[in-house]
């Protein structure tokens, strides 16, 4: 088990830094942020970053400790609340963050930057939570 609780405690950690970079970004204001492909590609390439992270972090819990694989994004959110690791309320809020990473990732120029912008503004305190969520959950299996 130490293994995997160090694989889980540093992508944790790569996810708190993504976070704190994105806060840099999420100061902006929304005409700031849409008016400058710099502030609109380091947002979108962190939010792609924070996601993948978030999942990979459900994959390593759910095949390192349950043994369990799952068939898409939504479903290692799904198993992961049913296995108790997240809350039902904060697998709610991540509804969706799949697609979105799906989205980031092969739509593109043809990206809102406005739903970006909502989404850095709104998004970073549900990876906290996740984060927060999972380190509550190491405690009670070590």
């Amino acid at each position: 088990m130490v293994l995997k609780e160090r694989i889980i405690k540093e992508r944790v950690k790569e996810l708190k830094e993504v976070i704190e970079n994105l806060k840099e970004i999420s100061q902006l204001s929304q005409d700031e942020f849409v008016s400058s492909y710099k502030h609109y590609w380091l947002a979108e390439r962190g939010l792609q970053l924070a996601a993948e992270i978030l999942f990979d972090i459900g994959n390593h819990i759910l095949a390192g400790y349950y043994k369990i694989s799952a068939k898409d994004y939504e479903d290692i959110l799904d198993k992961l609340k049913e296995v108790k690791v997240i809350s039902p309320n904060l697998r709610n809020r991540l509804l969706g963050l799949g697609g979105f990473r799906n989205i980031l990732v092969h739509e593109y120029l043809i990206i809102d930057r406005n739903k970006i912008y909502d989404e850095l503004k709104t998004g970073l305190i549900d990876f906290e939570d996740f984060i927060k969520e999972i380190i509550s959950w190491l405690k009670k299996v070590k």
